[in-house]
């Protein structure tokens, strides 16, 4: 069994001790003064991420706030307006069960609390992230060999520090024939690997170079698409996950973020984190999670 999957056994563990059976919701993000009251309590309290709503507690969301919470049946839910809610009547809107959306609520909450100042003395532990050479002046921001299930996937690269650079990016075929070329400004692409030209490759091979001076390059990386079987057992859990998170939400692109992460697909986890910023940019929890996530994947210069 892969270290990673040890863990999330442990985590899995652990949080039907102190999670399923105890909170009805955990707090996945918080910006303002959110406050929490329980019934046996005469005042309000500070709420702080990573803690749990009992039946019973009373929640006020002040004007500009956000505050973002997971059931334990892994539904989402995100409190944007001023407003004083109870936690009761939040549960009770909550119809669907899945155990997979349950299991990947559990997973972004254990990786969300632990000490930061730990994860960057660990290993990667997916066994398949390597970073780019220290030869290759231009980091791309991936491995240098992933699996992808979505056809849009998005790659973004460190730009070059010495002067104004148009960056050319390349794909290749497996033969090491150039099936297509581009330019940009910017230091990301998306590549839509459903378009005619690529849907038939595989795997498909990306680079990118500076124009003005092609000294300025990357290594190049693979990008694979799913064997037929494991993209059947991957829809298969996609589907219930959608079931249960649904909305265009950044925390459940955190939720999406956590399975793609958990199944090894780098790529399609860094989409689904940069989803959620865009979203909810000024809520810096998920900057933070983010952050680590790149670090625990050794993705971060």
């Amino acid at each position: 069994m892969k270290p990673f999957k040890t863990l999330l056994l442990a985590a899995l563990f652990l949080s039907t001790t102190c999670f399923g059976q105890t909170y009805l919701f955990k707090v996945l993000a918080s910006k303002g003064t959110n406050q929490v009251k329980s019934s046996s309590e005469s005042s309000w309290r500070p709420i702080k991420t990573g803690s749990g709503l009992m039946s019973g507690d009373e929640l006020k969301v002040p004007q500009n706030a956000y505050l973002g919470l997971v059931h334990t049946s892994g539904k989402t839910i995100e409190l944007k307006t001023a407003d004083q809610v109870n936690v009761d009547e939040l549960a009770a809107n909550i119809k669907l069960k899945s155990t997979v959306a349950s299991k990947y609520a559990d997973f972004v909450l254990n990786k969300l609390l632990e000490d930061k100042s730990e994860i960057k003395d660990k290993l990667v532990v997916t066994g398949a992230v390597i970073r780019a050479s220290e030869v290759y002046s231009i980091k791309v921001q991936m491995p240098l060999f992933v699996e992808v299930l979505r056809s849009e996937v998005l790659v973004k690269w460190e730009p070059v520090k010495e002067g104004n650079h148009t960056y050319v990016t390349t794909l290749k075929n497996i033969f090491n024939e150039v099936i297509y070329q581009g330019e940009t400004k910017d230091t990301e692409i998306t590549l839509d690997l459903s378009h005619p030209r690529f849907v038939n490759e595989r795997l498909i091979v990306f680079s990118v170079a500076s124009k003005e001076d092609p000294n300025f390059k990357s290594e190049e990386y693979g990008i694979k698409r799913l064997s037929p079987n494991t993209f059947i057992k991957v829809k298969q859990d996609l589907d219930q996950l959608n079931k249960v998170i649904g909305d265009e939400t950044s925390l459940n692109h955190i939720m999406m973020a956590a399975y793609y992460e958990e199944n090894n697909l780098i790529v399609n986890a860094i989409t689904s984190f940069e989803k959620a910023i865009e979203l909810s940019p000024d809520v810096q929890d998920f900057s933070d999670m983010y952050d680590a996530f790149l670090e625990r994947n050794n993705l971060k210069n």
